[in-house]
């Protein structure tokens, strides 16, 4: 079975195989089409059954799922010209963080969303999406900068929490992300945020205000 896909996914797993199967030899065999069309019908149906009635847990796995976009693939996907911004100007940077602006339908915006990395090297250099006290006052500094100018803001909600090592806690960890959300409630400026994965914690609630929290519902079998 493709290991991109979860245990509860192995019916949409195994129609999935056989049409791949299909497809590599339908080139000298045009007369397989109509069979693979048949097939991708049904792994739509299946697909639809099972999401239609996932388990808590069956929807954590989605959430935390590996294959799932991240706030960079978005950007990259979505934007243009995007430029990174770094540093809170008092610790350092964070990079679970990733910040800056960039052009949607050539309109400039600020773009702020969580990183988890994907190989293991990039995941203890974004501290597998968990933001520092750093993190979030780089955050609230953008988000300021927007306002200054009057740019909206876009948010990417992907974390499985605040980071809790004492390092953090030592330098406000909690005093951070209060500070936040009692900054963003004064923003005059718009703030959308996509929550794209997990996000149910104070550290996502500090860069997305939760009343306009939307879900993005994506296929996790992209390339």
């Amino acid at each position: 079975m493709n290991n991109s896909f979860l245990d509860f996914e192995k019916p949409i797993a195994d129609i999935h195989d056989k049409i791949q199967a299909l497809k590599d030899i339908a080139s000298e065999s045009p007369e397989l089409l109509s069979q693979i069309a048949k097939l991708e019908e049904e792994e739509k149906n299946i697909t639809k059954r099972i999401y239609s009635k996932l388990s808590t847990w069956q929807t954590v796995q989605v959430a935390r799922h590996p294959k799932r976009p991240h706030t960079g693939d978005h950007i990259t996907r979505i934007f243009s010209d995007f430029d990174e911004l770094h540093g809170d100007r008092m610790f350092g940077d964070d990079s679970s963080l990733i910040g800056g602006i960039g052009y949607l339908d050539k309109k400039p915006v600020f773009i702020i969303g969580h990183e988890k990395g994907r190989d293991t090297e990039e995941k203890v250099k974004r501290n597998f999406g968990m933001p520092r006290p750093e993190g979030y006052r780089k955050a609230i500094r953008l988000m300021e900068m927007a306002d200054k100018f009057g740019l909206p803001i876009i948010t990417f909600i992907d974390t499985p929490g605040a980071y809790p090592g004492i390092d953090a806690e030592e330098r406000g960890q909690s005093e951070a992300i209060a500070n936040n959300l009692l900054e963003m409630s004064d923003l005059s400026v718009p703030i959308l945020s996509y929550v794209i994965g997990e996000g149910g914690s104070g550290g996502a609630l500090a860069i997305g205000v939760c009343d306009h929290l939307t879900m993005l519902e994506y296929s996790i079998y992209s390339a």
